[in-house]
């Protein structure tokens, strides 16, 4: 379990490393000017996550996706408690890692527009952590909190579903999946980042979003209404996962599936 377990660790390291670099070098202004880069970023980071760590573990990098499996039992109880955690250190490391590359930068950008770390208009530049839904334009018009949860729940749903179905079909397409899980994020984001950032994943928000608290930016770190990062990105992806695993158990009797 602890192999597992510390695969888990390092492909969500990899996969939140790679991911929230991009939207850290979007914010800066150094690159990746467009929605679609950056969505193009993620799926490509979560697709060579999954291939560099799923010889030594089953690859969720999720805890959505592990709680999915545990439903599917697949995994014990202390399997999915320990995989948890360690996917959250992963994205605790990663976002630490990019805290310490991108500082520099991060502090001559808020140089150049007047922002203070830890009020609220340093939000701007949290979000290269942790996800925000009320806090100005990244690549769109940021919803309501309603409307917030909804589409982390549906992102999520679809996420984990298509997953479920990759992974038990009798098709031989093992080779493909991590791809096709790849660009199923990148086709969420594209679609719903405009609202939420396109998260769909507890651990790479909070791991992330702690680092950002803790490096200056306080309660900047999360979203303006109390509570809400918890609601749309940790409570809504888990209900997300869980509704889509038990339409999958439904997909399974309708096709006469195993």
């Amino acid at each position: 379990m602890i192999k597992k377990s510390f695969g888990e660790l390092l492909g969500t390291f990899i996969l939140v490393f790679i991911g929230c670099s991009s939207v850290a070098i979007s914010t800066l202004g150094l690159a990746l000017t467009s929605l679609l880069e950056v969505a193009l970023v993620w799926g490509g980071g979560v697709t060579l996550a999954i291939y560099s760590v799923r010889k030594i573990c089953p690859a969720h990098l999720n805890p959505a996706v592990s709680l999915a499996e545990f439903m599917e039992k697949k995994i014990t109880p202390p399997t999915l408690l320990s995989f948890i955690i360690f996917q959250l250190v992963g994205a605790f490391l990663a976002g630490t890692l990019i805290y310490f590359l991108f500082n520099s930068h991060i502090m001559e950008y808020e140089q150049t527009n007047q922002i203070i770390r830890g009020e609220p208009e340093s939000r701007v530049s949290a979000r290269m952590f942790g996800e925000f839904f009320d806090n100005g334009n990244w690549f769109g018009k940021f919803g309501d909190l309603t409307s917030a949860i909804f589409a982390e729940a549906i992102g999520t749903f679809i996420l984990v579903f298509v997953i479920l179905i990759i992974g038990n079909t009798k098709r031989k397409i093992s080779v493909l999946a991590p791809i096709l899980i790849g660009i199923t994020i990148t086709l969420l984001i594209l679609c719903l980042a405009p609202i939420t950032q396109g998260g769909f994943n507890p651990a790479r928000d909070f791991g992330p979003r702690l680092v950002a608290y803790f490096g200056g930016w306080d309660k900047a770190a999360f979203p303006v209404i109390e509570y809400s990062f918890f609601l749309v990105y940790i409570l809504a992806p888990f209900i997300g996962g869980v509704l889509a695993t038990m339409c999958y158990w439904l997909y399974k009797k309708i096709s006469n599936t195993k």
